[in-house]
């Protein structure tokens, strides 16, 4: 779990930071929204990364967690703003598992 808030916390810093530094948009609530977003991903993605979680298990979480994004996003912002960090989310937790399924293990966590 402490490996997981690491992934969490590092993935939204690094994110954010890029965004502010590089992209520049004008509205800095909305980079740290889509930052969490994109550091939940990488945090979830390595909790869930274990034998004890199925893959329909693994999916109904991921798709909990974009819909509680989405929720939350269009609360603050609206849809339109809300959507891209499902965008960024479901991306990374892809990406996640694209390179664990080329490890032999098949996991990130070994």
């Amino acid at each position: 779990m402490q490996k997981a808030l690491m992934y969490f916390a590092l993935g939204t810093v690094v994110s954010f930071l890029i965004s502010y530094f590089f992209l520049s948009t004008e509205n800095i609530g909305l980079d740290l929204y889509y930052a969490v977003a994109f550091g939940a991903a990488w945090g979830l993605a390595y909790y869930l990364d274990t034998p004890n979680f199925s893959l329909p298990k693994k999916l109904g979480l991921s798709f909990a967690a974009m819909a509680v994004f989405v929720l939350i996003g269009s609360l603050i912002f609206t849809v339109q703003l809300a959507v891209p960090s499902i965008l960024k989310f479901s991306t990374v937790f892809v990406a996640y598992y694209l390179i664990a399924s080329f490890r032999g293990s098949k996991s990130l966590r070994r």
